[in-house]
């Protein structure tokens, strides 16, 4: 290591007193590459504030002299502002230029520029201090630190190589090139002026040793990219010099008389001054190499490590004849043990850069020898970015030589291309690849227009499925595709030459596949096949499905463009050659095995088969229909037995009698068993179920699905071609029968029997009801079924029982032990899809829409269970008939009331819980009515009157000084009243006003308050004159809003006909309800919306006393307009139309921002308490609790909604 030189004391600086600055600096004009600029205005000494940064002129003329100019940069008091450091810190710069603009300064004073650059450094540190002229000239490198180390901010780690930002992320590659090009451009003379480069090494090699890890950090970078600039250096000098020597050489060579003397004397002199300035730069090499790199390639630090491995890689890679020897390579060796992976992972790419070039490899041997395990080890690092590198490291040692890696080294590297992470398979996948494919031999050559069996890839393919064989992992197949697919492409998209091993027969002296050879060679196939047709990995290599490319997207669609191509002629030859083992796999499958989805697998598997286009179809479906007779012998001779009178039937009959008809329900599923006549055998097993009680559940349940499937392809065999009025009959009759059966089961015992016969039976009501004639197939009208009453009831009773029922009543498994969480969930996801069933029937109004009042009432108890299927089927159903549906709603409130009544009495307490929950219940009800008052306007008026009507249907029978028994229902009730348009309250109040007595009025006792409370509701803004249907919408400035506007004198008068009009129509008769003469056009029925289902009905029709809006005639201005009811799709805030929030009473609390709640119904959410379900229901699959993935069609392709 050189020593420090001994810095000058005679520097000849100015006195401060003589000292004057400039307000500007050279580096103002980066641009204009700092032109000279002459003096600056003096001012005052000491520090300068910011605002006086740059406010000085110059003049033109020499840049001042002394110590005023650092580099262009002023100092004061020896103190400078570090504009060197603040460049390159921007790096918006041409560095060439900054370095230039130094180089200039240290020509004129390269003290001055020396302290410059030291201060440079001390500040790309993060230091805040500043090495001084005074310091520079009286203390050693060593105090220099000492004293900068004390002025070093310790409150923050930070320094600019660590800090964060876009800035500082740049900060260090402009460190970096700065220091290049300053090397660079001093090459020629500076360098060797035996002071600057002495000056900078012996600052870095001290500061390199300091305790601060900013001092550490920076300075060893900067040393080591000091030392790569020289390395550089170096080599040019090294070439240089070979060049002279040979052109020395070839002029000595010359003869005498054409020799030129003073050209050699030229060469030599030449030759002599490279030859000094290459000790010169050894020297300097020599001296950050044992001063700083022997130090820190093992330093505590893990960045300082890597930067030293980093940089020793470039100088061997460079300057290979200096550096590329054990003497160097020891280093990385050695690191290649360090416990911090980015180390290793530095050392493994030094490498690469070294092996990649075989001149080199020669100089290699030693090293490979010595440390070949260790890269063999480090393929299995944990780190897996420092694994794919350690592969790439021996794919580049065997190209160099095949015999450098044992057959072991090799087949540590196999393994991994069955990795779960994708670039270590990628990586051991090229191993392989070049290993065992890459190689050609020569006869080859005269193969390569060849294709097929005797193609050059035929070879490669045999020794890929010996490789897959011999690994013994025969399930990943498409782990091994994948980690060769970017590498391989051409031979793994070789389908033609696939095919060819598969069909055709081997050549005279090759030896055949064998089928365990085949059936790999076959997987393969497939796998390649899958992966160019989706071009994504197989599961746990990727983190999801990415974006393709343009490129990547044509690939693809080529891809399978020739797949399609090749398969559909080479499939059919396939199959032909291994069909009839195909045949007998499938066939003892079905002998052998009873699990429902290995044989729904082979039922699918013949249907694939069965296709009439196929030439293989007649073998095949002589096979099925042979499998299928004596399945179906079988069945009959063992139910002949089974049922037998007088005898109990063993289990071993049972077993028999559920394996076959579990065998035989499969293959219904997916073929047409018409011919067998299945319906009988299993009618008669069902029947005695019924009769004698004892059949066991599972056979019970097959049977039912088995009859299930007799009826739904007899329906698409009439449907699909012409019948006979004979076919339509006898379908008619085994449908009935089959629904009666179904209806006898769901009082079975036995659960699981139950929601079987409940689901088939929503499903036949569903594709037998009237939407089976739909599409013009009115000749299918004999098969129309409606159910009865008692079905619908019995259905009804099933989905109270069974489906609105505790989480903690259905949590037993049979032997009294806890279900597990998964067992939970799929047990609520099992509730959700009966509960799902049923409400079809309401949507599509198989069933009366009134039942669905038992479902909308359980809305707010089972909200997190079942919340999104209920508000769903409120949807539709007021989609499909606003008036019914508000009739369902207000009868599911009377059906709670009622049942709270029979728990707790008339005198019941109307702050319980219980009625406090049926009251928001209401709220929550109305909520979905959203703020369009004109689309719910007649729904919410007849929603009133039936609820008022049940309220004084029970008189108190303590005579009419007391309350009617249900009258605390109008609390309930004026829930609704913000819904119903301000002449519709007054409608409403009338109509109120019919079943009130005039002492019923004067009452003030707590029993009256319901009664008070809702007229209170109903008066609000209902007289006001100011609030027609017409004002409401023409203008905003008349309505009642407009708080400062008063109404006119001539409104007042129209009002007050208005209520003296409605006075005497509500005294007139109980008949008015039933009129249908009026004044004012009043709302009809809105037309019933188009479902996307094919399942559609006619609405019903109003029937004249169901709308009592119609009987109030109201007296209108002549100006106005009759309204038009019927539009569809209108906007809250459409034209001049605006909610009016103000007047919608929002009974509890008040809580207005629930309006939100009813603006869209559709996607309205409802924040509820949680509840023990509510994690329950996140650990679902998305579509369990899509109720239009849930209510989707079940068969014919019916859409739900």
């Amino acid at each position: 290591m050189i020593a420090a030189p001994e810095i000058p004391t005679d520097f000849n600086l100015l006195q401060e007193s003589e000292t004057h600055f400039s307000s500007d600096t050279d580096f103002e004009d980066i641009e204009g590459k700092n032109q000279k600029q002459g003096k600056g205005k003096t001012c005052k000494k000491g520090k300068k504030g910011p605002g006086e940064k740059g406010k000085g002129g110059n003049g033109g003329g020499k840049p001042p002299s002394g110590p005023n100019r650092m580099n262009g940069h002023h100092q004061q008091n020896g103190v400078e502002n570090m504009m060197l450091f603040e460049v390159v810190k921007m790096g918006k710069s041409a560095m060439q230029s900054v370095v230039d603009d130094w180089i200039e300064s240290y020509k004129h004073d390269r003290d001055i520029a020396l302290l410059d650059l030291i201060n440079f450094f001390i500040q790309c540190s993060g230091c805040k201090g500043v090495v001084t002229a005074e310091m520079f000239r009286h203390m050693q490198n060593s105090e220099i630190i000492r004293k900068m180390t004390e002025e070093f901010d310790e409150d923050s780690g930070d320094y600019p190589l660590t800090m964060a930002g876009p800035q500082w992320k740049k900060f260090k590659s402009s460190f970096c090139e700065f220091i290049g090009v300053l090397v660079r451009q001093c090459q020629y003379s500076i360098i060797y002026d035996e002071y600057m480069m002495d000056t900078v090494i012996s600052l870095l090699t001290g500061l390199s040793d300091s305790q601060v890890r900013a001092f550490r950090h920076t300075s060893t970078l900067a040393a080591m990219k000091l030392m790569t600039a020289l390395v550089n250096v170096a080599l040019n000098l090294s070439i240089n010099m070979d060049n002279t020597q040979r052109q020395y050489e070839a002029e000595r060579n010359k003869m005498i008389g054409k020799r030129a003397n003073e050209r050699l004397e030229l060469l030599l002199q030449k030759r002599k001054e490279l030859q000094e300035n290459q000790d010169e730069i050894e020297n300097m090499m020599n001296a950050i190499f044992k001063g700083v790199f022997v130090h820190r390639y093992r330093d505590a630090i893990a960045e300082i490590r890597a930067i030293c491995i980093e940089e020793i890689g470039i100088w061997m890679k460079m300057y290979s004849d200096a550096f590329l020897n054990d003497s160097y390579l020891k280093y990385v060796g050695w690191t290649m043990h360090d416990k911090q992976g980015e180390v290793r992972l530095k050392c493994l790419t030094a490498l690469q850069g070294l092996y990649y070039n075989k001149e080199l490899n020669s100089k290699l041997e030693l090293f490979t020898s010595r440390f070949k395990d260790r890269i063999v080890s480090m393929t299995l690092d944990k780190e897996y970015d420092v694994a794919v590198q350690a592969i790439k490291l021996l794919t580049l040692v065997l190209q160099s030589s095949e015999e450098v890696l044992t057959a072991e080294d090799c087949e540590n590297v196999y393994h991994l291309v069955y990795s779960a992470h994708r670039p270590v398979a990628v990586a051991a996948g090229e191993f392989l690849y070049k290993k065992l494919f890459s190689r050609r031999d020569p006869e080859e050559d005269g193969m390569m227009k060849r294709r097929g069996r005797q193609g050059p890839n035929a070879n490669l393919v045999k020794t890929l499925v010996f490789f897959f064989l011999e690994s013994e992992l025969h399930e990943h197949a498409a782990y091994l595709v994948d980690s060769m697919w970017d590498c391989a492409t051409e031979l793994l998209k070789d389908w033609e030459c696939m095919n060819s091993l598969l069909l055709e027969e081997p050549l005279s002296g090759e030896e055949a596949l064998t089928d365990r050879q085949e059936s790999a060679l076959i997987e393969i196939m497939l796998c390649t096949i899958r992966q160019a047709a989706e071009c994504h990995p197989p599961v746990g290599r990727g983190t999801g499905k990415r974006v393709l490319t343009a490129k990547e997207k044509k690939t693809q669609l080529d891809d399978r463009t020739k797949i399609t191509e090749l398969f559909a002629v080479a499939l059919p030859q396939l199959l032909a050659k291994h069909l009839d083992a195909l045949l007998r796999q499938i066939r003892n499958i079905v002998e052998k095995h009873t699990d429902t989805d290995v044989l729904e697998a082979c039922s699918k598997t013949y249907h694939a088969l069965c296709n009439e286009e196929f030439t293989i179809f007649n073998r095949v479906d002589i096979s099925r229909s042979q499998l299928i007779d004596e399945l179906a012998d079988k069945f009959n001779r063992l139910l002949e037995d089974f049922l037998q009178e007088g005898e109990e039937p063993d289990e071993d009959d049972a077993y028999q009698v559920l394996s076959t008809l579990k065998r035989i329900t499969a293959f219904h599923n997916a073929h047409d068993l018409s011919k067998w006549d299945l319906f009988a055998c299993n009618y008669k097993l069902l029947k005695t179920g019924i009769e004698n009680g004892d059949m066991p559940e599972q056979i019970v349940i097959h049977a039912l699905q088995c009859t299930h499937y007799v009826i739904l392809w007899q329906l698409a065999k009439i449907t699909e071609s012409s019948s006979t009025k004979e076919d339509l009959l006898r379908l008619k009759k085994q449908m009935r029968v089959f629904c009666q059966i179904c209806q006898h089961y769901l009082t079975n015992v036995n659960t699981t029997v139950k929601e079987q016969a409940f689901t088939i039976l929503c499903d036949i009501l569903m594709i037998f009801s009237h939407q089976i004639m739909s599409g013009g197939r009115d000749m299918l009208e004999p098969l129309v079924y409606t159910p009865d009453s008692s079905l619908q009831s019995e259905l009804l009773s099933f989905i109270l029982d069974h489906v609105f029922i505790e989480q903690d009543d259905d949590n037993n498994s049979a032997d009294g032990q806890q279900e597990d969480e998964a067992s939970k969930i799929e047990a609520l996801h099992k509730r959700r899809n009966l509960l799902a069933a049923f409400c079809k029937l309401i949507v599509y109004t198989v069933v009366e829409m009134n039942t669905a009042a038992d479902i909308f009432k359980q809305y707010m108890k089972y909200y997190n269970d079942y919340g999104d299927i209920i508000k769903e089927t409120m949807s539709k159903t007021r989609q499909i008939d606003k008036i019914q549906c508000a009739k369902t709603l207000i009868l599911s409130l009377q059906q709670l009331f009622n049942e709270m009544i029979q728990e707790n009495g008339y005198n019941f307490d109307r702050s319980s819980s219980t009625f406090s929950g049926i009251k928001e219940l209401a709220r929550r009800f109305a909520l979905t009515f959203g703020l369009d008052q004109l689309k719910t306007r007649e729904a919410i008026a007849m929603l009133h009157k039936d609820g008022i009507e049940f309220a004084f249907k029970e008189p108190n029978p303590q005579g009419e000084s007391h309350p009617p028994l249900n009258l605390a229902f109008l609390d309930i009730l004026s829930e609704f009243s913000s819904k119903l348009l301000r002449q519709d309250k007054r409608t409403v109040y009338v109509y109120l006003e019919k079943f009130m007595t005039f002492q019923m009025s004067l009452r003030r006792e707590d029993v009256w308050l319901p009664l008070m409370s809702y007229r209170n509701s109903l008066l609000a803004g209902g007289d006001d004159d100011t609030m027609s249907v017409i004002s409401g919408i023409s203008s905003r400035g008349s309505t009642v809003r407009s708080k400062k506007s008063k109404p006119s004198t001539g409104k007042r008068k129209v009002v007050e006909g208005m209520q003296l009009a409605l006075t005497e129509e509500s005294s007139s008769s109980d008949s008015m309800w039933l009129s249908r003469e009026q004044t004012l056009h009043t709302p009809v029925m809105m037309q019933t919306p188009q479902l996307t289902s094919t399942i559609m009905r006619e609405p019903k029709r109003l029937r004249p006393e169901d709308s009592f809006m119609s009987v109030y005639p109201m007296q209108t201005e002549h100006h106005q307009t009759p309204l038009d009811y019927n539009r569809r799709g209108t906007s809250l805030m459409e034209d001049d139309e605006e909610p009016i929030v103000e007047d919608v009473m929002m009974s509890s609390e008040g809580r207005i921002e629930d309006l939100n709640e009813g603006m869209d119904f559709d996607t309205m959410d409802i924040d509820l308490p949680p509840s023990k379900n509510r994690r329950e229901r996140t650990e679902l699959k998305p579509d369990f609790f899509d109720p239009a993935s849930i209510m989707d069609e079940s068969v014919l392709g019916v859409s739900m909604f």
